[in-house]
């Protein structure tokens, strides 16, 4: 899952996105409101941590603008703005969430991994097809019961493609979804992983889960499948 931090303060910036990324996301930071606008727009993320104070364009601008092309993307509005008044403006706006400075990680970590979730699993934990499962809090991957210690990149692919059961997701949404902006998406990169990946389920399962379909992306391998 990919997220993007918003926020002007650089050193609790760069400490959420630290903090988010040992828990497992992919996670790009703006330190300036015109500047994240633009990202925002550019790029497709999952969730967007969002400050309002913020130089150059104030988070709530950044809000209803984003609102106006895209209503999918999660928003967690973290903000010293305590007021009834300002969450209420904040939820009607589009915010997904609200929270208040000063804040803990672990919570912070909560709220996100919930608002990640909710379009998918509601409340679950775990991510179930067949005999595989993801715990989304532990980051770890079962086949048949079985721990297989799977790299970072690999367990991006396998929640992702756990998410979006039911439909072939291509290369280019992997990229955007599991790598940050720093992957050139022209690399082999998720072929790679994506090999790597299969072969650790196969040799516990005793058959390839995922299914690549030809000009379509791959999948993770259901009942009507086989």
């Amino acid at each position: 899952m990919r997220l993007l931090i918003v926020e002007d303060e650089k050193q609790i910036c760069d400490t959420i996105a630290k903090s988010l990324y040992d828990a497992g996301y992919e996670v790009d930071t703006c330190y300036d409101g015109e500047e994240a606008l633009e990202c925002i727009l550019a790029e497709d993320y999952d969730l967007i941590v969002l400050d309002l104070n913020l130089p150059g364009m104030d988070g709530m601008d950044i809000l209803r603008e984003l609102r106006q092309k895209n209503e999918e993307t999660k928003v967690l509005i973290l903000s010293a703005r305590g007021q009834i008044a300002d969450k209420v403006e904040g939820l009607d706006a589009g915010a997904n969430d609200y929270m208040e400075k000063p804040f803990h990680l672990q919570e912070l970590e909560a709220r996100i991994r919930s608002l990640t979730r909710r379009k998918f699993v509601q409340k679950d934990i775990c991510l179930e097809s067949g005999e595989i499962k993801f715990n989304t809090i532990r980051r770890e991957a079962y086949a048949k019961g079985k721990m297989v210690p799977l790299t970072r990149k690999e367990n991006g692919i396998l929640e992702y493609l756990l998410l979006n059961l039911g439909r072939p997701v291509s290369q280019e949404e992997l990229i955007e979804h599991v790598w940050d902006a720093s992957v050139d998406s022209f690399s082999g990169s998720i072929r790679v992983h994506m090999s790597s990946l299969r072969r650790k389920l196969k040799s516990v399962l005793g058959y390839d889960p995922v299914l690549n379909k030809v000009g379509e992306g791959y999948k993770i391998r259901e009942e009507s499948d086989k």
